[in-house]
């Protein structure tokens, strides 16, 4: 499938490159996605971060050079892309749990983590509610936290964004301004040229911008509009594992380099009735997106 044999070309990319310099943003053009959505694409897949995954992988080829040359520490920690022999060896030893300079000895026990392949193999256990929906740009109004390129680090961020909204009495001000469609309390990642990431907690709406506040002009585009049921944030954390892994490749689309949006309705956040929506952006394959 296209799809997955793109995914396994970046992989290839990356593998090839594991003793030099690893441009995420390569690797996403070679996917035909931003970073961004190449990162999340991965994750999900994978079960782990692309930059876990690099690491582990480097290491793995670290303990192997270790094993069957001569060559200095010093040289494998650039080999890797490592700064210094420090921060080198505290790569290794979080992996292997030895130092560089143990892993030389006869019988020593190292771990290895061979190359990931994607394979397809949709489950689709249980169904998924969605609907197509073309929308014409419209203004969000709200607060924004800048995003980091690196996905992982944004788990721990947006949770710690919404908390610290919650607790400065935001919210209230913020749906105060809500007069246009979509409804509800807006999650929205921006990532639109893949460098240019933040994250807005915000409603549509045609109200200036009140002062601390920030708008933004979320472009016109064709997404893919899932209905969440359940518990946050455990049931949409699995549902966008679920769009990831099991609609999208099969779906006839592919990611448009447009932003993320979360749809959070009035009510318990924690009963299982709970009512959310995930809107994944998307173009026809073959169709021409700007990346």
């Amino acid at each position: 499938m296209e799809w997955m044999d793109r995914l396994n070309q970046a992989l290839k990319y990356i593998e090839e490159n594991l003793s030099g310099e690893i441009n995420c943003e390569q690797a996403a053009k070679i996917a035909c996605c931003s970073p961004f959505h190449f990162q999340r694409m991965f994750s999900y897949i994978a079960g782990i971060p692309l930059s876990e995954y690099i690491r582990r992988r480097r290491m793995t080829a670290a303990a192997f050079d270790l094993q069957t040359s001569d060559v200095k520490i010093v040289d494998l920690a650039l080999k890797y892309g490592y700064d210094s022999p420090t921060s080198f060896n505290r790569a290794f030893q979080s992996l292997h749990g030895i130092a560089p300079s143990a892993a030389r000895k006869e019988g020593i026990a190292l771990k290895a983590y061979p190359r990931i392949t994607f394979t397809l193999s949709i489950k689709g256990e249980e169904e998924m509610n969605y609907r197509i929906e073309s929308k014409a740009s419209f203004r969000i109004v709200g607060v924004n936290e800048q995003m980091d390129i690196n996905l992982e680090e944004n788990f721990t961020k947006v949770p710690l964004f919404w908390q610290q909204t919650a607790q400065s009495g935001m919210l209230p001000q913020i749906i105060g301004l809500m007069n246009q469609p979509p409804f509800g309390v807006l999650g929205v990642s921006t990532c639109m040229n893949g460098t240019d990431l933040a994250y807005y907690i915000a409603v549509a709406s045609d109200l200036p911008a009140p002062e601390g506040m920030a708008s933004y002009e979320v472009p016109a585009a064709t997404w893919a509009v899932f209905e969440c049921i359940g518990p946050l944030p455990h049931a949409m954390q699995e549902l966008q594992k679920r769009i990831i892994t099991e609609w999208l490749p099969t779906s006839g689309y592919e990611y448009a380099d447009a932003p993320d949006i979360e749809v959070y309705s009035d009510g318990d956040q924690q009963a299982p009735t709970y009512r959310s929506e995930i809107w994944l952006p998307i173009v026809k394959k073959g169709a021409t997106a700007s990346l």
